[in-house]
């Protein structure tokens, strides 16, 4: 898994991030969502990293990176506090400019990176993902239904037993669909009780600050200044909670907005990673 990259733990200031990196060419930072590690990217790096050198973390609270001390920190789970993160890992790396790429809770950190660090990102793909303020404000009884999780996991204590009680029927997932190291990788991170926590803190902060952060945002009419590409699951459940995901997201971006969909369910880069691989290569070789 991930020939030819690297795996270290970085000691940043705010957090130390597992990352692995590897390939050659314009820098390009991939950010993974929920529950996965960065490991859920083992097959699209490598055919990435033939044209730019890629860089997978666990973003805070995840996998092996470290977790904020208080689950219900919601600054310290913020998308805000991992963009820094993020900026501080790529400059450790080398980086000032970079490519970036996020999926599912990764996409808004990618979202939160791009709106408060315009300088420093090239091009941004935002995968199976609308603004946290826009999937709020839309919110009605089919997302409540299909997306309840968000509310379940931002309450105390609760999502954390009902999980930890046996986190793999709760998550599913499989080394057939998922490949062996990559689910075992998965695995120790589901098992964990402080990685668990660490993850629902991310949905608790995206209820709260993560909220107030778009909403002033778009108060103040800043949008995203760099080009945004869009991509989608057709077998997800994206597509029929919103007729135009583009449409949506053209608001928050000073560019036009890109998209396309991708034959596959949610853990886009598991299933269909070849097809994912390339449109992330068309895009950011534009």
């Amino acid at each position: 898994m991930f020939d030819n990259f690297k795996l270290e733990v970085i000691e940043l200031p705010e957090a130390n991030l597992r990352v692995r990196h590897g390939g050659y060419g314009p820098p390009l930072l991939l950010l993974h969502g929920h529950p996965r590690t960065h490991t859920t990217w083992h097959l699209v790096a490598p055919l990435l990293s033939q044209h730019f050198t890629v860089v997978c973390p666990d973003l805070r609270g995840f996998g092996q990176s470290s977790k904020p001390i208080d689950p219900y920190d919601y600054e310290a789970s913020s998308k805000r506090a991992k963009a820094r993160d993020c900026i501080a890992l790529m400059r450790y790396l080398g980086f000032d400019r970079f490519n970036l790429a996020g999926h599912d809770r990764g996409s808004y950190t990618a979202f939160r990176l791009a709106m408060d660090h315009p300088i420093n990102i090239m091009k941004l793909a935002l995968l199976d993902c609308v603004p946290i303020i826009e999937a709020l404000e839309r919110c009605r009884v089919q997302f409540a239904t299909k997306w309840w999780h968000w509310f379940f996991y931002a309450q105390h204590n609760k999502p954390e037993q009902a999980i930890l009680a046996d986190p793999i029927s709760w998550y599913g997932g499989s080394i057939e669909a998922m490949g062996v190291e990559n689910y075992m990788d998965f695995l120790n991170a589901i098992k964990d009780s402080e990685t668990v926590k660490g993850m629902l803190g991310d949905y608790r902060a995206g209820l709260q600050v993560d909220y107030k952060h778009d909403l002033h945002d778009r108060s103040i009419g800043k949008k995203l200044q760099c080009p945004v590409h869009l991509i989608w699951s057709e077998r997800d459940d994206l597509p029929e909670l919103y007729d135009n995901l583009i449409q949506i997201w053209q608001p928050w971006s000073e560019h036009i907005v890109t998209g396309s969909s991708i034959d596959s369910g949610h853990h886009m880069a598991e299933d269909s990673p070849m097809e994912l691989a390339e449109q992330l290569l068309t895009f950011m070789s534009k």
